[in-house]
């Protein structure tokens, strides 16, 4: 029975905000550097097999804190925070988003400050625990990458080759589908440029795939992309 009591002890740990003293300020940045600190090391970890912006892990470190503050500064007055709101439109973000589980580790971030700007403690350190439990058992159990099988495949074919059904016997040895997207001239119109959309079956040999489209294309340029921002992308 002491258990359940000790948690409900924990999570209503907190301090009064209403009147600002040292201790109270010292306390909010300290515990929202921690927490920041635990957040950034959880992206560092799930992302260390991929290349991953290392300004954007420190700016989860510093999102914590600098929530807080502002949270702190503006509350209870409206001036401060009609103020703050202009100065904000004033800012450009130079760096766009193109992960979206990023965006879950911004919100994370903010979440974390607005808690310690109110003052709770004890909630803000259960959330980043639970938050962080959740990011590693999906990270563990692969539930955020990207399976393999879908593809964008360009092929550089010249422009006395008929490409309408040229590499239809090849896509199906190994692939299940497959669509052409788009046919682009290149090379002072010399060239076409295929682009298709494959999904490929399961474990197949990459290297003789695209071997055998290259005797086809007379062993001009080929690109299979398996990036999913590239396979959305034009």
């Amino acid at each position: 029975m002491m258990f359940p009591l000790f948690t409900i002890n924990f999570i209503n740990i907190s301090i009064e905000l209403s009147s600002l003293t040292l201790t109270n300020v010292l306390i909010v940045l300290f515990v929202s550097t921690a927490l920041g600190a635990i957040i950034s090391g959880l992206y560092a970890f799930t992302h260390r097999k991929t290349v991953y912006d290392h300004a954007f892990n420190t700016t989860l470190l510093l999102l914590p804190i600098i929530i807080s503050i502002i949270i702190i500064l503006v509350s209870n007055n409206i001036a401060r925070a009609f103020s703050l709101a202009g100065v904000f439109t004033l800012v450009r973000f130079r760096s766009a988003i193109t992960d979206s589980r990023d965006i879950a580790f911004i919100l994370s971030a903010v979440g974390v400050g607005l808690a310690m700007s109110l003052g709770m403690i004890g909630y803000a350190v259960t959330f980043t625990l639970f938050i962080s439990a959740v990011m590693m058992i999906i990270h563990y159990l692969k539930l955020d990458q990207q399976r393999k099988t879908h593809a964008k495949l360009r092929i550089i074919i010249p422009e006395n080759l008929n490409y309408a059904n040229v590499f239809d016997d090849v896509f199906h040895q190994y692939v299940t589908s497959f669509q052409l997207t788009r046919v682009k001239t290149t090379d002072f119109g010399t060239m076409f440029e295929l682009t298709y959309l494959i999904k490929t079956k399961a474990n197949i040999d990459q290297k003789a795939f695209i071997d055998e489209l290259r005797v086809r294309n007379g062993n001009l340029s080929i690109t299979l992309t398996t990036d999913y921002i590239s396979i959305v992308s034009e």
